[in-house]
């Protein structure tokens, strides 16, 4: 009989199927077994006929899941659901390095009676759709996931987490200790056996960890070659005959422990600047590396070697930043009769904290915190410019809310000066100013948006002081300084402290200070104890800003240290305060001070009288110094004028200033005080503090 058309085309469709289509095709029968298979399919071309009709899945093909292909081929008998797109991995026979995926469909056969005869399943290579989609994947996460801080191990860490497992088996990164240490590098060839430090170690079976020492390559090994050529380097079969492990058996025996076969090393450079390596190593029965594997590390280690030079930049720049910082901060606060002082400065990646001890008029003190927000050499240099200004404005002795709102002047002026980065932020900065009187233990305080201090008493008990919140400096806050005062026991402790402290820590330290409070109840520990114990229990082992803590625990002196009289405003006293402040001198045993006292005592006694309002108060206070204060009722300052040689007067305030160290005037909430501070000969007797 003649065959139709339609019969032919089908008869010659089938043909092409099973002998020509790239796709796999097989009709399998009700138990499972071919029947009928394309031989140009890939893993069937060549395949002898008799090694495939009439066997199973698991008998023709025994590198794929046999039992997970079975069981989903039986549920298409049983059902009649077909299957479309389902996906497995395995080895093709005779192809042991090649791991194929494939996407299997599969549909029941059924004769016009509805009769079951088998079932046909499709099978289409889609290896490289799937690579291709996984290095996306893998360039996908290494974006989101590489360079998310400006540290170069946690960088390199992040490109071992998202390489290991979806690309390698086990990654290890190197870097040169000087990208490690922030430093600047040079391009060009590399000396010998330059010096490396591990920066990340992970496998797949979990191991992880980093080095602390240093180590150097042998020469010449594909690592060595990739540093120095700046060049990638494919081991795509790795055999104990090459002769490169002969030059660092060291090295080729942890490769051997660890069942290494294929490795890419890839340089991490950028410009042609070599910043270190990345190793890419596969084990066991995976598949061996190949040329499109050598192009997906080498955009693996730029992206690394970008976000790690960013880091090395930060590093030198931040360590530039803190030495000037430490530069400008002191090397140790003075040693003060009024305070015992001790401080824990902790660099940080951001802001500029500094502190201050100032001796003031009087046997008084000024204690100083605060921070300049902002990071790197800016912020370090404004906090020296805001220390000197605090420096010489207390030396002014003005009141805490006055020195706080020059203080906001100065830095609305620095903003208006700086010429910021798109997106930088202006300027700011906080200041706690503290003004402690040891005469009487009278403390006053005033705050630009810093915390307040934590006061203890001496038996470790926590001590009140609210201090208003003033608003930071250079945010026009110069009108809004409220200042607070309280009377304090000796041994009282100050803890003055930055933001950077609680970083990590318990939120309450900010929010009243009762974790602080508890690290520093205990009145038998040093102040240097105090401050080892706080950044033991306070502080993070990383900080994401500066932390500082400046202690001073309180002294106040007895009547041995401080004289005081009030005299009438009449010229008769003068004579009576010379012979006073004489007598208790001698009292004192500084019997050589007293012509020089005397006429002091004399000028400025009769200064207050001519030219003030009121009683006289005249005061000696035997500091480090010997300190003669006298105070009146008039607010006007004296005025030094050069006396001509007809004059009778004008020259006290010359005499005043050539018999002292020091002299100055400062304001109260009536009148002034004129005072003068004279050094104690070193010959004399120790001192007593109450």
């Amino acid at each position: 009989m003649q065959r139709t058309d339609r019969e032919s085309t089908d008869d010659a469709l089938l043909e092409a199927l099973f002998t020509r289509a790239p796709a796999g095709l097989f009709v399998l029968d009700t138990e499972l077994r071919v029947l009928r298979f394309n031989t140009a399919a890939r893993g069937m071309r060549g395949r002898a006929q008799d090694s495939v009709l009439g066997r199973t899945v698991e008998e023709f093909a025994p590198g794929f899941p046999a039992e997970q292909v079975t069981a989903l081929a039986r549920t298409v008998l049983a059902t009649g659901n077909a299957v479309r797109g389902q996906v497995f991995d395995g080895y093709i026979q005779g192809e042991p390095d090649f791991r194929m995926v494939v996407a299997v469909s599969m549909f029941r056969l059924q004769a016009p009676g509805g009769r079951v005869l088998g079932l046909a399943a499709m099978v289409d290579d889609i290896t490289a759709q799937q690579a291709a989609v996984g290095r996306l994947g893998l360039i996908h996460d290494a974006q989101r996931i590489i360079g998310s801080t400006l540290d170069a191990t946690v960088t390199a860490e992040e490109l071992a987490e998202v390489a290991t497992g979806r690309f390698a088996d086990t990654v290890v990164v190197e870097l040169l200790d000087d990208v490690v240490r922030g430093r600047r590098l040079r391009p060009g060839p590399l000396p010998p056996h330059v010096p490396l430090r591990r920066a990340a170690f992970r496998s797949a079976d979990g191991r992880t960890g980093t080095g602390s020492g240093l180590s150097s390559l042998s020469f010449p090994t594909p690592f060595t070659q990739s540093l120095q050529d700046r060049r990638p380097r494919l081991v795509g079969r790795l055999t104990p005959d090459e002769p490169w492990l002969a030059t660092d058996p060291e090295k080729a025996r942890c490769l051997a422990d660890a069942g290494v076969h294929s490795l890419i090393v890839a340089p991490l450079t950028l410009h042609g600047i070599a910043l270190g390596l990345a190793v890419f190593l596969r084990t066991g029965d995976s598949q061996p590396f190949d040329a499109q594997d050598v192009e997906l590390a080498s955009e693996l280690a730029d992206r690394t070697a970008l976000s790690i030079d960013r880091a090395r930049q930060y590093v030198g720049e931040r360590t530039v930043a803190t030495a000037l910082q430490r530069r400008l901060l002191p090397v140790r606060p003075p040693d003060l009769p009024a305070v015992e002082t001790a401080f824990l400065h902790l660099s940080g990646d951001a802001g500029a904290d500094w502190f201050d001890v100032v001796p003031l008029s009087g046997a008084r003190v000024a204690l100083v915190c605060g921070t300049v927000a902002g990071r790197g050499v800016e912020s370090a240099a404004t906090m020296g410019q805001l220390r000197t200004v605090v420096q010489t404005l207390a030396r002014q002795d003005l009141p805490p809310d006055e020195l706080l709102a020059c203080l906001d002047e100065t830095v609305e002026r620095l903003a208006a000066e700086a010429v910021l980065e798109p997106g930088e932020p202006p300027v700011a900065a906080t200041c706690l100013y503290l003004v402690y009187d040891p005469v009487g233990g009278r403390l006053t305080a005033a705050t630009a948006g810093h915390p307040p201090p934590v006061v203890t008493a001496a038996d470790g008990e926590p001590v009140p002081f609210a201090v208003p919140a003033g608003a930071p400096l250079g945010r026009g806050g110069g009108g809004g300084y409220e200042v607070v005062g309280a009377e304090l026991a000796p041994g009282t402790l100050l803890a003055l402290h930055t933001r950077g402290l609680a970083a990590g820590s318990d939120a309450d330290l900010l929010g009243g200070g009762e974790r602080l409070r508890r690290v520093l109840a205990h009145p038998d520990r040093t102040l240097q104890e105090l401050c080892d114990d706080v950044a033991y229990a306070a502080v993070p082992q990383r900080l994401d800003e500066d932390a500082l803590l400046l202690l001073a625990r309180t002294r106040v002196f007895g009547a041995d240290r401080v004289a005081l009289w009030t005299l009438p405003a009449d010229a008769a006293v003068v004579a009576t305060a010379r012979t006073l402040a004489a007598q208790q001198l001698t009292a004192w045993g500084l019997p050589v001070l007293v012509d020089d006292t005397e006429l002091i005592v004399s000028e400025l006694v009769t200064n207050a009288i001519r030219y003030g309002e009121g009683p006289v108060r005249l005061r000696l206070i035997r500091d480090r110094g010997l300190v003669c204060e006298v105070t009146d009722g008039n607010s006007a300052s004296p005025q030094m004028r050069l006396a001509r040689s007809g004059d009778e007067g004008g020259r006290g305030l010359f005499l005043v200033m050539h018999l002292s160290r020091r002299w100055g005037t400062r304001y109260g909430g009536r009148g002034k005080t004129v005072w003068s501070e004279q050094p104690i000969p070193a010959t004399e007797g120790p001192e007593t503090i109450a």
